[in-house]
């Protein structure tokens, strides 16, 4: 099944089934929110499918063609968003520019708390305050959980997956340091993220949901540059170890959304990179005299995943940067 979410009579929105080919969608009969479906996902779910194979087969009355740039998030705001840090590429990129220590699949995974009282939408205009803060893009793929008790163990965690997004985890550079090195985690560096504009149930990803891991490149574009196209399958930690580190020590709600962090191949100097401060750290190694800019005001940033057939999954992250004085 795929889902996404128009505007409705509160901030959760109006919970819509979506067509495989992403072509239609059709207000969801069994639930009028996606937390209201995963609350109660045990039940609703059969009533979903079953509208999803109407949906499919062309033969429910009431659909009409989607249109991405009117959709919220497909979680609008969530109990609970936890980012990994999922791609140790990504770390030993960084490491070998600026000398500190390399991670090994030995140690835990990296996670942090963000901002989950909001989820900008796909065509949302992103504001930030200014352009010093050396705004940045991070193309990630995440998960949303079902109800996940204490101490599950990372094979037991992937059955309370439900659904799978695409999440522009954006980043002020500026603020990352000296919030790293407080110890106490960030909150300045981390404004709300986006999420694409379709949510999906694993299943529709076939052999591209494998291990825990999706199996498919993120296209990154900046404006008109692809700027990268890392595959999503290289992650050190699947979504099973990341899930069981997140619920070592306390439930996870329903609704819960956790993500990879940066999707990070090691031969990123040939397929691009998920995030600007990947690509400065790799214009460091190749001493480029100029490194990479961050972002500026106006600029536009899209991210999306193709199948094996070359069709849309998740629809396409299509967004601006803007200015918002403080």
């Amino acid at each position: 099944m795929k889902f996404a979410t128009r505007p409705g009579a509160t901030p959760d929105g109006r919970l819509m089934l979506v067509s495989r080919d992403l072509a239609h969608a059709a207000d969801a009969v069994a639930a009028e929110t996606l937390q209201a479906a995963l609350d109660d996902w045990g039940r609703v779910e059969p009533l979903l499918r079953a509208q999803a194979d109407r949906l499919d087969a062309s033969s429910w009355a009431d659909a009409s063609p989607l249109d991405p740039a009117s959709l919220l998030a497909p979680l609008p705001r969530a109990w609970q968003f936890l980012d990994g840090s999922a791609f140790l590429a990504h770390n030993h990129i960084l490491a070998d520019a600026w000398d500190y220590a390399k991670r090994t699949p030995a140690d835990p995974p990296l996670m942090y708390q963000g901002v989950s009282d909001r989820f900008y939408g796909p065509a949302a205009d992103i504001p930030f305050r200014s352009e010093g803060d050396d705004i940045d893009f991070e193309a990630e793929y995440g998960v949303v959980l079902d109800h996940t008790p204490l101490g599950i163990s990372p094979g037991e965690a992937l059955a309370h997956v439900r659904l799978v997004v695409i999440i522009n985890d954006w980043s002020l550079r500026a603020f990352g340091p000296d919030e790293m090195r407080g110890g106490f985690g960030f909150l300045q560096a981390k404004p709300p993220s986006s999420l694409s504009p379709v949510a999906v149930t694993p299943d529709e990803l076939g052999d591209a949901w494998a291990d825990g891991r999706v199996c498919l490149p993120l296209r990154v574009h900046r404006g008109d540059e692809l700027f990268g196209r890392p595959e999503g399958g290289a992650m050190t930690y699947g979504f099973g170890e990341l899930i069981a580190h997140a619920a070592l020590t306390r439930d996870l709600c329903a609704g819960t959304v956790i993500g990879s962090g940066t999707v990070a191949n090691l031969d990123a100097a040939e397929v691009g990179s998920g995030c600007i401060a990947e690509r400065r750290a790799l214009d460091a190694l190749a001493s480029q005299a100029s490194p990479t800019p961050y972002l500026r005001f106006g600029e536009r940033v899209r991210i999306s995943a193709l199948d094996r057939e070359d069709r849309s999954v998740f629809g396409e992250l299509d967004q601006r940067v803007v200015h918002r004085p403080s």
